[in-house]
């Protein structure tokens, strides 16, 4: 169930000097609760891909789910999509490259030519301790249901050893049940899947989280599940990935069932549709939780409602998620997009997209207009 925020807004809009904040009351968070501050701040554009072939080369580029990032040194890359991903580079995030560059696979040809699987996205990289980048992919392929708009995504992984220039594709890992499509569906998209996540290591590098969305033809498969992985897997993980069902990592990545962790409040495949998915996830050093910030769709063309956050200090009990509480209000977004992400700022502490302290960027469709700070008890 979606449940009402709690949350207080000073001055009429985030245009204006104000800020909004939240705070939980939930046994997944024991004593006086953690809160959230969002406060307007510059406007910060991620470099994205630049689709107008006359388009001036350093202009603002399109973003179509998340952007991760990861530190090779004293340099910073950042990844974009819109049915293949591209790269950009720089000392920090306002120093990041243009236009961004295209990335390649080395299954590209045969992907798309010979097995016409669809495009791929971008979603989720993590440079491994031996210096090798996995990344993991959102793929459409078509057709689904007979339909030629229709879609059902799954997940497939890679890996680079030249920081996601190039790319080596390991398979798919994460898919839903055969039998899971609704071909009757009203969404303008989707008739089921799995897809629109992200990805984190534990604090010990031993497991591989997968936080995604699911559109199971049955209710109560959908929303926001989690899976994992030994990350030792990382180069074998086709069959090694497990959903969390029923209390336990007992299903299969690959057509296995799955137990939300933020299940819908309606229907996916109605018109009147009221479901977080989307799912970003970063480790906040300040609060010493994983955060999770969600997009609402409410209604079949995926209508933004608003973007929301949710804390756990636990990667390991899914169950320790505290209530989604709303941070945004759609109006405040332009043209009501979807793909928020909390972005990491201090570049001495190679922060990222997975790594933020007390203040961070706020971004939604590559767009911040926006800090992000976390707050302890008692901190203002």
């Amino acid at each position: 169930m979606v449940p009402g925020p709690r949350w207080a807004s000073m001055g009429s809009c985030l245009t204006t000097a104000m800020l909004i904040a939240v705070g939980w009351t939930t046994p997944a968070l024991q004593g006086e609760p953690p809160s959230v501050v969002v406060r307007p701040a510059p406007r910060l554009t991620l470099p994205g891909i630049v689709v107008a072939k006359d388009a001036e080369p350093k202009s603002d580029g399109d973003v179509d789910c998340n952007s991760p990032a990861h530190w090779d040194g004293d340099t910073l890359f950042m990844f974009y999509s819109l049915g293949h991903p591209y790269r950009s580079s720089g000392p920090n995030m306002a120093g990041l490259s243009r236009p961004s560059v295209r990335t390649a696979y080395d299954n590209e040809r045969e992907w798309r030519e010979v097995k016409r699987q669809g495009e791929r996205w971008i979603e989720a990289t993590w440079k491994a301790p031996d210096g090798r980048l996995y990344m993991w992919y959102h793929n459409e392929p078509h057709p689904i249901c007979g339909s030629a708009t229709l879609t059902a995504p799954r997940i497939g992984t890679m890996v680079s050893t030249d920081n996601g220039l190039n790319w080596k594709d390991l398979g798919l890992i994460l898919e839903a049940p055969a039998d899971s499509l609704n071909c009757d569906t009203v969404n303008t998209y989707f008739a089921g899947g799995n897809g629109d996540f992200s990805v984190i290591p534990d604090a010990r590098d031993e497991y591989l989280y997968f936080f995604i969305s699911t559109y199971n033809k049955d209710v109560a498969e959908q929303g926001v599940a989690v899976a994992r992985m030994k990350a030792s897997d990382r180069d074998d993980p086709r069959g090694k990935v497990f959903k969390w069902h029923h209390g336990q990592w007992s299903e299969p990545g690959l057509g296995g069932h799955v137990s939300p962790i933020y299940p819908v409040t309606a229907d996916w495949h109605k018109s009147t549709v009221d479901a977080f998915w989307g799912p970003s996830i970063h480790w906040n050093t300040h609060l010493n939780r994983w955060v999770i910030l969600l997009n609402r769709a409410v209604n079949k063309d995926w209508g933004q409602e608003g973007i929301y956050v949710s804390l756990n200090p636990d990667l390991a009990k899914p169950g320790g998620w505290s209530k989604p509480l709303k941070i945004l209000d759609a109006k405040e977004l332009e043209k009501s997009k979807w793909y928020p992400q909390v972005v990491g700022i201090d570049a001495s502490r190679k922060e990222t997209d997975k790594l933020a302290g007390r203040v961070a960027r706020l971004f939604v469709a590559g767009q911040s207009k926006w800090e992000i700070v976390f707050l302890k008890p008692g901190e203002k």
